[in-house]
């Protein structure tokens, strides 16, 4: 089968490599219609994260068509058009019937990498390294499914694949955001990101009930899109001054809860960016927290802050007097997939969540280098570029 690689840092290429099989009674196989990128992606490609072999096959994000299926599985069947969850999750550990799903204990099967930077292993993702289980990717045209009742999902009839395609990780996500940040009738949101899971996290707030959501990006088309689409209000960090604009909204208080969806290599355009660059360049710190930083500044006294982003390792300068001080409580996580697909699933059937709109680049496998170049430096008005590996 023909599959998108890692090659080296900001280097991706199609190579062939052996169709998957079933290698245990609870797998599928699963003909992979969509995948897509994500920007946690892009800490693979650029060596943040260091864990990537060559050869490593990317993608976690995607959906298709189940063609093979493991002796032990109830759930699914040859033809079945599945979406699956970005994390792995085995089902019967504590933390997944906990429905703490990517902090499964069984499916990561390298944990000693992250034991050592993290004090235990979370679970295993699809095409994210050799420190979260070493799983071939999506960009494929096939992957095996380990746990494939647990991980996929089946896509209700009029769900289009691209539609279903972002309840594998960017709905999920930014959905968990908004629910575990604590997101109640009345509150102000802000949330900072303008990718497809910052305006998943926003549209979240909206139907969880917040008052007012506003998105902060600097990208305008970015920040068109959310508030075309859902109605948001909107800031440009680049042309004035977030927190200012936020206690203004706020009369003096600043957000009920501040949702966090950039990660490690956020961009500033004052002196911290520098600050952080210089330091991470140097080894001597391994992220870059110029978002969280601002939201928790941000942040009303007694508030929530939910850190979506993907962050490695260690940062510096974290306003930890502020987080005590104000009384805030801070909450992370990756996705917990299995506890928010099927519910959103059958949102987009309803109507009330619209996905389909970030796959604004359709491109077959060949032209992986350019997707995630399209990706990477948002040309284009590129939000998402996505792969069609059995593309005629």
């Amino acid at each position: 089968m023909k599959a998108l690689c890692w090659e080296g840092v900001n280097k991706v290429g199609v190579e062939n490599l052996e169709d998957p099989s079933i290698q245990n009674a609870h797998d599928i196989v699963v003909k992979v219609k969509y995948s897509t990128s994500c920007g946690s992606d892009l800490h693979l490609l650029t060596g943040h994260v260091p864990f990537m072999e060559a050869g490593d096959v990317l993608g976690h994000e995607f959906c298709g068509e189940v063609v093979e299926v493991g002796p032990a599985v109830r759930k699914h069947s040859v033809g079945d058009r599945v979406v699956v969850a970005s994390f792995i999750g085995c089902g019967s550990c504590w933390y997944c019937k906990h429905d703490l799903w990517s902090l499964c204990d069984n499916t990561n099967t390298n944990p000693g990498h992250t034991q050592l930077l993290w004090g235990s292993n979370p679970g295993a993702v699809f095409g994210y390294s050799h420190a979260l289980g070493g799983f071939r990717g999506s960009h494929a045209e096939y992957i095996r499914v380990p746990f494939g009742d647990m991980t996929a999902f089946p896509v209700p009839e009029g769900v289009s694949d691209l539609s279903a395609l972002f309840a594998s990780d960017a709905a999920p996500t930014g959905w968990m955001g908004a629910d575990l940040g604590g997101v109640t009738g009345g509150d102000v949101v802000a949330v900072w990101g303008a990718g497809a899971v910052g305006q998943m996290a926003a549209r979240a707030s909206q139907l969880l009930g917040a008052e007012r959501v506003v998105v902060i990006d600097r990208f305008g088309y970015r920040l068109d899109m959310v508030r075309e689409r859902f109605g948001v209000e909107t800031l440009d960090y680049t042309a004035t001054d977030v927190g200012a604009e936020l206690r203004e909204m706020t009369a003096g208080r600043g957000p009920d809860v501040c949702i966090e969806a950039v990660g490690c290599e956020a961009h500033s355009p004052g002196p911290q960016h520098v600050y952080d660059q210089v330091k991470s360049k140097l080894k001597l710190e391994t992220d870059r927290p110029i978002a969280v930083r601002e939201a928790i500044q941000a942040c009303r006294k007694g508030g929530s802050v939910f850190i979506l982003g993907v962050f490695t390792g260690f940062v510096d300068k974290f306003p930890l007097g502020a987080l005590m001080n104000k009384g805030l409580t801070v909450r992370g996580a990756q996705q917990h997939g299995q506890r928010y697909i099927p519910m959103l699933l059958d949102r987009i059937a309803a109507g009330e969540l619209s996905t389909e709109q970030f796959a604004t680049h359709v491109l077959p496998l060949e032209d992986g280098q350019r997707g995630y170049d399209l990706f990477k430096e948002k040309d284009d008005d590129c939000v998402r570029a996505v792969f069609a590996p059995n593309a005629p």
